[in-house]
């Protein structure tokens, strides 16, 4: 099997292990790109909105996903969207290259009620180079990227969603040259809070808020519409004038 191929086959078996996603939940991707992620979820009966602030990449994963999934084109550290508009909001890949890493987290607390999901890229993993891992995971081998550990995203996270209980683990283990003879050793180790795996993904409830707006106004990226927008500050700004 392709490296790649099996390296998304264990990254998705880690995230559905963690999120356990049910038929009629609303699953939010912030930074979607091209909807890579959404594969995650196939076949799981699930309502898919993406959000991504590149166009062109929104473009792609219309193209792909047609009706079955809804794009936005919005900024990851203000999502517009009403508080608890969903049960899963998933941020995979998305804090290595944030500006502001602990704002991202917060919209994503805010605008979910049930469970976040938080993937990323391991600091301390046994893989290899720091260079091999951004290949592995998409990045240009040319641009920085941040590296995190598991006590690094706890304590994030801690300071927006209070103490609450984390489910977490890794996969990922080896050298590529590992996969070429013995893909079975992968399989063997554990997945649940297991720290040296590339890919580590965590996964928290979060505490049902007030609704502020039952029904916020979006607009919705489509296609032909290549002048519309989802720009936050405006719908900020509509929501502000809705409530009562």
């Amino acid at each position: 099997m392709p490296h790649n191929e099996f390296f998304f086959l264990r990254q998705k078996e880690l995230v559905l292990d963690l999120i356990s996603p049910q038929p009629g939940e609303r699953i939010l991707d912030v930074a979607c790109g091209t909807g890579d992620n959404f594969q995650f979820f196939q076949g799981k009966w699930c309502s898919l909105t993406g959000i991504d602030a590149s166009p062109e990449k929104l473009q792609v994963a219309h193209q792909q996903y047609g009706d079955r999934a809804e794009f936005v084109l919005a900024q990851a550290d203000d999502i517009p969207f009403s508080d608890n508009e969903f049960d899963v909001v998933t941020l995979i890949n998305v804090l290595e290259t944030a500006s502001d890493p602990q704002q991202i987290i917060s919209e994503a607390i805010r605008v979910c009620r049930g469970r976040v999901f938080i993937g990323y890229i391991n600091n301390y993993s046994f893989v290899g180079t720091r260079q091999r891992l951004k290949e592995i995971f998409g990045f240009p081998v040319s641009r920085r990227i941040r590296f995190y550990s598991f006590p690094e995203i706890k304590k994030m996270v801690a300071e927006h969603a209070g103490e609450t209980t984390v489910k977490w683990g890794s996969v990922i283990y080896f050298p590529l040259m590992v996969y070429d003879f013995f893909e079975e050793l992968e399989e063997m180790l554990p997945i649940r809070k297991n720290p040296f795996g590339a890919f580590v993904g965590m996964t928290f409830p979060v505490k049902y808020t007030c609704r502020t707006v039952q029904s916020p106004v979006i607009n919705s990226f489509h296609l032909k519409a290549k002048n519309q927008s989802a720009a936050p500050e405006i719908i900020r700004e509509m929501l502000h004038r809705a409530d009562p």
